[in-house]
């Protein structure tokens, strides 16, 4: 462990000198008091990696129609900083709540993963379970909600979706009310709490996630359009199920203290939906990050610069990207179809159905 000091001390001196410093001439250059503000440079480092992580798992989310997996793990985490804070206060700890909320996200995300490979139901029971954020009496909940009220959709999910919720509320009571302060960062999201430990840790995550991607791209490509074929070609299907939760959860405690619990998992999908309508797989990524990009900049901007809230400045801005594009979108199609000298169909870029899937082997083949 002798390594983490001295990476944690080059890190910082990267942070200083070279990108602190390249931000600081920025300022300069641009006249923007607030780019030379330590806090604000690493609001705006760790928001630029949110972008890039968040579309490039949420995309693959997507498209197999697991979106609702990204607010599941939020409320989830939300108890585990909430345990991480409690223990802390009760225990005298020094726990990074990040820690805490990592550790029950991914183990929620896990157990999602079991439920859809062992009970064969995939959106409602397993998600609704987790989000009890107390995993065993959560699955009791649900098993009774199913078999004796007969209300397996919408109403047991509707009751176990304030569980995540209530676990946290509960440890914050148990202490009195002391933990409250140091929560709400995490629910709503701040720029004041980025510190330089949580911008190195976003930094490794994102890091680990985009070469983690990269190198299970294929697969998980053949696995999100078709898993019959994808077990057919002998692909460990189970396997890269697990390996897209537990990615969600590593996005969804990275981008806590910038979005907040409440609207993390809105950076999975937003920028995602401004990208429906690309011609492949490939693009709608780069698509999805760029959208998420210019999000998260102008939403970190209005934020300090109004005093609002950074996650809801964030999603705000990433669905005015999505409305724009989609207007743009729409009136490009309708000058085509005027006759305006804009060709529809295969090849021209515009593209007849704008909420079409991409496609799954990469768009065409001499991209």
């Amino acid at each position: 462990m002798g390594y983490l000091p001295g990476a944690m001390n080059a890190f910082e001196w990267f942070l200083t000198a070279v990108y602190g410093a390249a931000m600081n001439w920025l300022s300069e250059l641009l006249g923007v008091r607030m780019l030379g503000y330590p806090y604000m440079q690493r609001a705006y480092l760790a928001a630029v990696c949110i972008a890039v992580i968040g579309p490039l798992v949420g995309t693959f989310l997507v498209h197999r129609e697991m979106s609702m997996i990204g607010d599941t793990l939020a409320h989830t985490a939300f108890a585990g900083v909430a345990v991480g804070l409690f223990l802390n206060t009760t225990l005298s700890l020094a726990l990074p709540p990040l820690l805490t909320a990592l550790v029950v996200a991914v183990v929620a995300a896990l157990l999602v993963e079991v439920l859809v490979e062992y009970a064969d139901a995939y959106t409602d029971m397993s998600l609704a379970i987790v989000l009890t954020g107390g995993f065993a009496l959560g699955a009791l909940l649900v098993e009774v909600l199913v078999e004796y009220a007969d209300a397996y959709t919408d109403m047991s999910l509707a009751i176990v979706l304030t569980g995540g919720f209530a676990l946290g509320s509960v440890l914050i009571s148990a202490t009195g009310g002391d933990i409250a302060v140091g929560i709400d960062a995490y629910l709503f999201g701040t720029l004041a709490t980025v510190s330089t430990a949580s911008v190195g840790l976003l930094l490794a995550m994102t890091g680990l996630v985009t070469g983690v991607v990269a190198l299970a791209y294929r697969p998980l490509l053949y696995v999100t359009f078709d898993e019959t074929a994808a077990r057919a070609a002998r692909i460990d299907v189970p396997l890269f199920n697990r390996l897209l939760v537990v990615l969600t959860a590593f996005v969804v405690v990275s981008a806590i203290q910038i979005m907040g619990v409440i609207l993390v998992a809105a950076m999975l999908v937003v920028p995602v939906a401004t990208a429906t309508g690309a011609r492949s797989f490939k693009r709608s990524l780069v698509f999805g990050v760029l959208a998420a990009e210019i999000a998260v900049i102008a939403g970190v901007t209005l934020s300090y610069v109004y005093g609002l809230a950074a996650g809801g400045s964030v999603v705000l801005a990433a669905i005015v990207v999505y409305v724009l594009v989609l207007v743009g979108r729409r009136v490009r199609s309708n000058a085509g179809r005027a006759g305006f000298g804009w060709r529809q169909g295969p090849g021209t870029g515009i593209s007849t159905n704008s909420t079409r899937s991409p496609e799954p082997d990469g768009g065409r083949e001499d991209e």
